[in-house]
């Protein structure tokens, strides 16, 4: 499955942002999918996911409550709606898709074969 995702941009403080990623090239609603993000100088990390056969979301600490996930398989699109922006927001954000992922490894980046090319997401103070 191919990724392209789009919607980043500059946001102040305390505002909101949708990313989506479309995929296309694989059925799916076979796959789970997920995002990642990229601090300046910092690891990519994980943020959020829907696993394939539950559709229950999952997300990081930092962003619970915050950001909403979501996934279209009729349309084969994921998005990202980020509310309440912070300035530690700030990073690249990559969708990322699997599937074979399994419950356990659904945060590691290495458990995802195929990755977005990424979008930057940069919020203001």
């Amino acid at each position: 499955v191919q990724l392209q995702a789009s919607g980043g941009g500059l946001v102040q403080t305390g505002g909101s942002l949708t990313v989506s990623c479309a995929a296309s090239g694989g059925t799916f609603n076979s796959y789970t999918v997920a995002w990642f993000r990229q601090p300046p100088g910092k690891q990519r990390e994980f943020v959020a996911a829907i696993f394939r056969s539950s559709g229950r979301p999952s997300y990081s600490d930092s962003v619970k409550g915050r950001f909403t996930i979501s996934r279209d398989n009729a349309r084969s699109i994921m998005s990202l709606q980020m509310n309440s922006l912070k300035p530690e927001d700030t990073a690249v954000y990559y969708c990322a898709a699997s599937r074979t992922v399994i419950l356990s490894s659904l945060r590691l980046d290495r458990s995802y074969a195929h990755w977005g090319q990424g979008t930057q997401v940069t919020v203001s103070s």
